[in-house]
């Protein structure tokens, strides 16, 4: 009698059918995979703006670089003024602080008016030596002054100059002839020149000066204190760009140039003076290549931007 044998096959059936199912989803998603990576290569290519932004490339203008400093208003030079006899009384007076004078106009008088020096000149009348403004006046009338005593004092000319107290590096920076702007308390201010710079400075304060002779010194007060600046830069051209077109990594400068294809590429660059929103550049950047305005911090390199026609 022959056997039947039935064999269950359904657990092989099933690991076939689970093979087939993995074979097929990892080739769907190979497939799927590679219309990804065209599309995203596709989205590249036809490249979308990363942002919008203004361009700007630089310009060249003369800067002026200022040196400040503090001080005081002197007087130019003083005459001290006195009398060359000994016991002799002032007779009258003539002059106040703050009268202007002529040279050889009569400060004071003495007693003894018919009186001859030695030299044959007339001693009787004491003298203006030059034209300037009585500073100080110290001759009384009746009083007997010692020879040589001082009895007026007269700024020469009217003249006053500003005293600027400056470090020894600051001074150095400065030459006889340059221009100065003075500010005084109240808002007037004075142009002037510089007349004298000290050799060496205070070893104990640090500090020296520098003497500014003042165009008009009119109305002004001697010993007021003064602020000022000094124009070190001769007034040099400079080429700039906005501040806001200078990004800054670390130590280092940089600015994103704009191609024609709108892709922005980063350019080292070296930097110097700030003027309010500018910024002076000295090295790295040829003329007429457009950069990015503002919104650097947003791009890297070779993102497309959208650029503002104005």
């Amino acid at each position: 009698m022959m056997k039947t044998y039935i064999l269950d096959n359904k657990p092989l059936v099933v690991k076939l059918m689970l093979a087939a199912l993995v074979l097929g989803g990892g080739a769907i998603w190979l497939a799927g995979s590679s219309v990804a990576e065209e599309a995203a290569t596709a989205s590249a290519a036809t490249g979308r703006p990363a942002l919008t932004v203004r361009t700007a490339v630089l310009q060249e203008d003369k800067w002026s670089e200022t040196l400040s400093a503090n001080g005081s208003i002197l007087p130019w030079q003083e005459a001290i003024i006195g009398s060359q006899l000994q016991g002799v009384r002032i007779a009258e007076v003539k002059v106040s602080i703050g009268d202007r004078v002529r040279r050889g106009e009569v400060l004071a008088t003495l007693d003894n008016a018919i009186r001859q020096g030695d030299d044959g000149s007339p001693q009787g009348k004491i003298l203006a030596p030059d034209d300037g403004v009585i500073s100080s006046a110290s001759a009384n009338v009746g009083s007997m002054p010692q020879a040589g005593s001082e009895l007026f004092r007269l700024i020469r000319k009217g003249r006053l100059e500003w005293r600027a107290e400056l470090t020894a590096d600051e001074l150095m920076r400065l030459r006889r002839g340059m221009k100065a702007r003075v500010m005084l308390v109240g808002g007037r201010t004075l142009n002037g020149n510089v007349r004298a710079i000290s050799p060496s400075v205070d070893p104990k304060t640090r500090y020296g000066y520098a003497l500014v002779s003042l165009d008009d010194s009119n109305g002004v007060i001697a010993g007021a204190f003064a602020r000022g600046t000094f124009d070190v830069s001769g007034a040099r051209k400079v080429r700039w760009l906005p501040a806001s077109a200078v990004l800054q990594r670390g130590s280092q400068s940089h600015v994103l140039e704009v191609d024609a294809e709108g892709r922005v590429h980063e350019r080292a660059v070296e930097i110097g003076q700030r003027k309010e929103a500018r910024i002076e550049i000295s090295k790295g950047l040829q003329a007429n290549v457009p950069v990015v305005e503002s919104g650097g911090a947003f791009l890297t390199e070779g993102d497309l931007v959208r650029v503002v026609k104005e």
